[in-house]
């Protein structure tokens, strides 16, 4: 898994680490903190994302597959990283020593003889500093995931590729709050231009087969001043897949029509053949619809082969 890690997955992860970086805060602001609560964040496992985080991070910027070796960007993120998440296993710790390790030298302190005293007295000094250090790990790990986040956010602009332009638009709000910047300052820096960012994002979508979304970020694409030509036949094509989805079939054979006269990008052939196909067999009576099907399934399939 993480030998194939991107940035998206990195991006993704660290969305979830500030999530639960701020519940952390705000539990421990309300003295509702305990242990269990942590599981999800800190560990040294899968079951941590700040672990998942970790190794994604050095399998990306270190491992093999980073022949060039890391960037400038790449090790320093990595470096907060690391940083964040060993800041945050002293947070556990300290988190332990108040739950569970706390308990157990006070009970065994009831029935200790004079003996041992001077040894519970040096564990009740221990104890006694773990609030304070507690309160101190909780503010470093808070700051220190907003400075990984500021390099986080150079990162992006610098390898951002199309499934983080995907990503930052599904969840604008969420990308918004964590890098303190609106959508559009992020595509920008990202792509250098919004349109851009958002056409990327349509792209991505299609590649995936959600059609909606993609006809809804290319036709946002379009109102951008810098949009390209190309995108209003591209966002036919995502409309036509969506409303076959819909099994609204006469509408989705016009959008396909509209887009296959204006020099449809050939990767997109072949789906939209099986598609009309299947709007041949599914028109049921509709005559109109299964003839305007098979005439363009018939018409892109030879542009396809004399391409």
């Amino acid at each position: 898994m993480h030998a194939r890690a991107r940035i998206v997955d990195i991006l993704r992860d660290f969305a979830e680490v500030h999530r639960l970086v701020h519940e952390l805060a705000a539990r421990h602001g309300r003295g509702e903190l305990r242990f269990p609560k942590l599981t999800a964040l800190i560990g040294e496992d899968e079951g941590s994302v700040l672990f998942r985080l970790k190794e994604r991070c050095h399998a990306l910027f270190r491992g093999p597959s980073n022949e060039r070796g890391p960037s400038h960007r790449e090790a320093l993120f990595d470096l907060a990283v690391g940083s964040l998440f060993h800041e945050s296993m002293k947070l556990r710790e300290n988190l332990y020593q108040r739950e569970v390790y706390g308990p157990r030298v006070r009970a065994l302190h009831s029935s200790a003889g004079q003996e041992s005293k001077a040894l519970f007295d040096e564990f009740e000094k221990m104890l006694g500093a773990v609030g304070k250090r507690l309160d101190e790990a909780v503010r470093e790990v808070e700051s220190l995931t907003q400075r990984t986040a500021d390099q986080l956010r150079l990162l992006v602009a610098e390898a951002a590729d199309d499934s983080c332009a995907r990503f930052l638009t599904e969840r604008a709000h969420e990308v918004e709050a964590i890098f303190g910047a609106p959508l559009e300052t992020l595509l920008e820096e990202a792509y250098g231009s919004v349109g851009t960012g958002l056409e990327r994002a349509g792209r991505a979508y299609l590649a995936s087969g959600s059609f909606e979304a993609s006809a809804d970020r290319l036709g946002r694409a379009l109102s951008e001043p810098d949009a390209s030509a190309e995108l209003t036949p591209l966002r036919e094509y995502a409309l036509g897949m969506r409303d076959y989805v819909r099994r609204d079939y006469a509408t989705s054979v016009e959008h396909l029509i509209a887009w296959a006269d204006a020099q449809p990008e050939a990767a997109l052939l072949p789906l939209a053949r099986d598609t009309l196909a299947g709007i041949v067999q599914l028109a049921g009576s509709d005559a109109d619809t299964a003839a305007k099907a098979r005439a363009l399934r018939d018409r892109i399939g030879g542009a396809e082969g004399g391409s």
